[in-house]
């Protein structure tokens, strides 16, 4: 039997000139994996057949949109995590729901490697591998497009010499990845950053200079889980792609920053994650309503964390294991409504109402029926200033 390589395909160019390319460097055969995390485009269906009519031996299509929005986007969501505090995790999210599938699709295949097409200075390559080296420690991987130089010239006039039913037009300027939790776009004009984003880069917002009504929505959560938009039952899912339309339609989600990638360099990405940030906002929000203050400090610390290791590629590893479940219980009373106003490229709370608040009226108001007994205070300040106050004369003499 001949070595097989399963290969992650997306359909277009660069991975299907990829099949005959490895077949050709290395003599295996090829299956092409295709995973749908809600990018859109094609239909699942078509990019199978487009695998086998470019030299495939198998083609595996699988709906996983549910999938990377329940154990992927909800867990992120969870940990409100934002790499370098801005950019919800959109592409780092996917890959590692890309690579179960890709590794259960070479058990079941009996393929030794598992190859994919990221180039040799992107952060992908990275989580690519390390996932693949976590669930299946056994195989290697290949990624053509660094190891054997298949630049894009190259990938057009292969396509071409092997009439490849696949377009071989002008790339576009961008490279672009999305899926239901954001796009990323980056290269072309954006590598300066001296230069602003123009409008035709974006697809899932709209201008948020224009003028239009503003949106008011109520998210409803439950330990952590987005389960109701203005009363009525949504999977994760459905809240990711009601609020992608509707905080899109608002202009919110945009994010332009120049992130330090894994591999050592500054790059600068544009993304656009509306309903992420619509969610995670409303998310922190209603934490800071249930969840008691040492706990609450310490998981900023933890988000940080968690975030890092899902950027780097790391979301198989025991540290990020671990925190997932200190994420999970620090999640258990983040149940409640939260309501936002959706306008002007912002996500703005207007409301909180939990049953697990820990917000007291009668301890916070200053109005008459206030039971803070402020006479303590003078004597818990003492004590609390104390090491400082003798630190001070020390210092100070």
């Amino acid at each position: 039997m001949a070595e097989r390589v399963v290969l992650a395909y997306s359909g277009g160019l660069d991975t299907s000139v990829a099949i005959g390319w490895i077949a050709e460097e290395t003599g295996a055969e090829v299956i092409a994996v295709a995973v749908d995390v809600g990018q859109g485009g094609e239909d699942l269906d078509v990019i199978r057949k487009r695998a086998l009519d470019c030299g495939a031996v198998e083609a595996e299509v699988a709906d996983a949109r549910d999938e990377f929005a329940n154990e992927y986007c909800l867990p992120a969501i969870k940990a409100n995590a934002l790499y370098m505090d801005r950019y919800p995790l959109v592409s780092a999210l996917s890959r590692p729901a890309i690579v179960k599938h890709l590794v259960a699709a070479a058990r079941k295949h009996g393929a030794t490697t598992v190859a994919h097409g990221c180039t040799g200075k992107g952060n992908d390559q990275v989580r690519f591998e390390a996932g693949i080296a976590a669930l299946g420690p056994d195989l290697t991987c290949i990624a053509p497009v660094r190891d054997y130089a298949m630049t894009r010239d190259k990938a057009i006039a292969f396509a071409e010499k092997a009439n490849l039913p696949i377009a071989t037009t002008k790339k576009s300027p961008y490279s672009i990845d999305q899926n239901v939790f954001g796009r990323a776009v980056e290269t072309g004009f954006l590598e300066d950053i001296w230069n602003a984003p123009i409008e035709d880069i974006y697809e899932y917002t709209a201008d948020p200079a224009l003028s239009r009504e503003a949106d008011e929505v109520v998210i409803s959560f439950k330990e952590g889980v987005p389960v109701a938009i203005d009363g009525k039952p949504v999977t994760v899912l459905q809240a990711i792609q009601q609020l992608n339309e509707r905080a899109g339609a608002q202009g919110i989600g945009r994010i332009d920053i120049v992130e330090d990638r894994l591999v050592g360099i500054k790059s600068r990405e544009v993304y656009e994650a509306p309903g992420a940030i619509a969610l995670i906002t409303a998310h922190q929000e209603l934490e800071n309503v249930t969840v008691e203050r040492e706990l609450a400090r310490y998981k900023r610390q933890v988000e940080q964390r968690w975030g890092e290791l899902v950027y780097d590629g790391l979301w198989f590893s025991p540290l990020k294991r671990a925190l997932d479940g200190f994420v999970n219980e620090a999640n258990q009373h983040v149940s409640g409504d939260i309501r936002m106003t959706l306008h002007g490229g912002r996500a703005v709370v207007t409301g909180r109402k939990s049953e697990e608040s820990l917000y007291d009226f009668n301890l916070a108001t200053y109005d008459s029926g206030d039971t803070f007994d402020q006479s303590k205070a003078q004597g818990f300040i003492e004590i609390f200033g104390l090491s400082s106050k003798i630190a001070a004369r020390r210092d100070l003499a």
